[in-house]
């Protein structure tokens, strides 16, 4: 199995590729099989991706780590936090992948920030980036403040998510898209039910609930 790794950091050493490698550990830490890891730091392709978004045309070296997220059977992407968001150069990086390179891939997201003032930024601005891209989004996304470095907490949610990657890439999954198979955009509804943004909802029929389709509920009254 391929795990991509995007991290945009932009200093050295960053605490967003920190947080990188630890979700990369905990997710090869509860892999079943051998996992090849690859990382893309955006910081070194800033000038091409720059480029790209001005041409139309990416250098080789951009066209390449292009083709690695694409080729990935899992992905984690972890941006920092600029206004409330997700860093520029984060966002231009996906917005020159081909548009369908993420259809049916599981993806971890995270994102670091100097306050906890900005945790819900995975949720109001990164999953609505990669649902809008048709990536499958994991519950557990991990937000990490300056002061939580050394909590339990965090290492728990770390713990968490690089578990729920894991089990999505795993071989067998539906989740995890062959090699050169084409992506099918069905693929979240056949492994676990959806919000309205298309992120998975449930990943373990033990967590005790199922969401049923609005249509199905509405059928199952008008029959009573």
């Amino acid at each position: 199995m391929k795990l991509v790794v995007v991290s945009a950091g932009l200093s050295v050493p960053s605490s967003t590729r920190l947080l990188a490698d630890r979700l990369t550990a905990a997710t090869t830490r509860h892999a079943a099989i051998d996992t090849q890891v690859e990382v893309v730091e955006l910081r070194d392709l800033a000038t091409e991706i720059a480029q790209h978004l001005v041409t139309g045309f990416p250098t080789a070296r951009l066209a390449a780590a292009l083709d690695t997220v694409a080729g990935a059977q899992g992905l984690i992407a972890v941006t920092p936090v600029f206004s409330g968001s997700y860093s520029g150069l984060f966002k231009s990086f996906f917005d020159v992948l081909d548009k369908d390179a993420l259809t049916g891939k599981p993806v971890l997201i995270g994102a670091t920030g100097g306050t906890a003032r900005h945790s819900l930024v995975t949720e109001h601005a990164l999953r609505p980036l990669f649902s809008h891209l048709r990536a499958l989004v994991l519950p557990t996304a991990v937000y990490a403040a300056s002061e939580e470095w050394g909590e339990e907490g965090l290492a728990a949610r770390i713990t968490r998510a690089g578990a729920e990657l894991a089990r999505f890439m795993a071989p067998g999954s539906e989740a995890a898209p062959s090699r050169g198979a084409a992506p099918d955009t069905d693929t979240a509804a056949a492994i676990a039910p959806r919000s309205l943004t298309g992120a998975i909802t449930s990943v373990d029929p033990a967590d005790g609930f199922e969401v049923v389709p609005f249509e199905q509920q509405l059928a199952a009254l008008r029959q009573s």
